[in-house]
């Protein structure tokens, strides 16, 4: 992930007196082919205009992160344009708002993710979006803190709140933790009072986890290919399985039919069940999941739930999610 460089507080009068006059302003911009095998970056002047809609607000964007694109989504949202706006998670000064705007006012500072129909590309001076996609920004929370952690921070909030309903004293499993997500995943974890267990796919990963504070229950090494991450979490948890797994994907056949090296390194599905705890909730990221009927069984035996982290569920628009569903 990329971020632009914020701008200099000292700067933020004379830039935004500067903005109100221009009437044009460029914006970044991804085409794709024909074929859909080749994307193209390109600058795109677009307009400064006014807030016109009752509830969104114009804002001057400080600091953009740049996260994947993802093309399959938009093929299958059947988003057809000739340009895509680059750049969604921003974090800004709220410069208007229109009439019926309730939550900001001008100079509130502000975090979001723009949805994915949005017109305007978050790597541009100005943009406008809905309030119900921005919130207020900490104040001690710098500009490319915030547009760097916003996407990671709802989806390991949504994870453990809203799929998984982690409560104190609860195990869990946070696979990958060193990432992004993970890294967000266990803070949150720890800080609702979960026991939190985690695996590493490198030796400098596990380093890095090793020095979380609070500490991390075990940190499962996997780099090496010969950890067993289900006798490990039984272990860890006296034969009772966990209560809450987060996956970062999973191998769904053997190792001989998924020779790419990053496979290898992700638990086999049946690990994860087997390591589950009764009652437990397993959340994946795996969209092409595929369980079999004794998979099943298996996961109605122990009560478990099964949810999937789609990453887009809080950003697609009302319009569009009308239209895929």
């Amino acid at each position: 992930m990329w971020l632009l460089s914020q701008i200099g507080p000292l700067h933020y009068a004379k830039q935004r007196n500067h903005l109100e006059r221009d009437v044009t302003m460029k914006g970044l911009y991804f085409q794709q082919s024909s074929t859909d095998e080749e994307i193209t970056f390109v600058f795109q002047e677009k307009e400064d205009l006014p807030v016109t809609e009752d509830n969104f607000v114009k804002l001057q964007v400080k600091a953009c992160a740049l996260s994947q694109i993802n093309t399959k989504l938009l093929a299958e949202m059947k988003m057809k344009k000739d340009l895509f706006p680059v750049g969604r998670e921003i974090a800004g000064i709220v410069l208007d708002v229109g009439s019926k705007v309730s939550f900001f006012q001008p100079d509130d500072e502000v975090v979001g993710i723009l949805p994915l129909d949005s017109e305007d590309p978050g790597l541009c001076e100005v943009v406008r979006v809905h309030e119900h996609y921005l919130v207020h920004k900490p104040e001690k929370v710098t500009w490319t803190e915030a547009a760097g952690s916003i996407w990671d921070g709802v989806r390991a909030y949504t994870a453990l709140h809203y799929l998984s309903h982690l409560s104190p004293g609860k195990s869990v499993l946070i696979m990958d933790g060193a990432s992004a997500f993970g890294t967000i995943a266990i803070q949150l974890a720890h800080h609702r009072g979960a026991k939190v267990i985690s695996t590493a796919c490198s030796l400098e990963d596990k380093q890095c986890l090793e020095r979380f504070r609070p500490p991390i229950a075990r940190v499962i090494d996997v780099s090496n290919g010969k950890v067993h991450v289900a006798e490990s979490c039984l272990e860890e948890t006296g034969g009772l399985g966990v209560d809450i797994v987060l996956d970062a994907g999973v191998r769904l056949y053997s190792k001989d039919d998924e020779p790419a090296v990053k496979l290898q390194l992700l638990p086999h599905k049946h690990d994860i069940i087997t390591l589950l705890g009764v009652g437990g909730h397993w959340v994946t990221t795996e969209e092409n999941l595929q369980l079999d009927p004794p998979d099943s069984h298996c996961l109605f035996l122990k009560g478990a739930t099964l949810a999937f982290l789609n990453d887009e569920v809080w950003n697609l628009s009302n319009v569009q999610q009308g239209k895929y569903l």
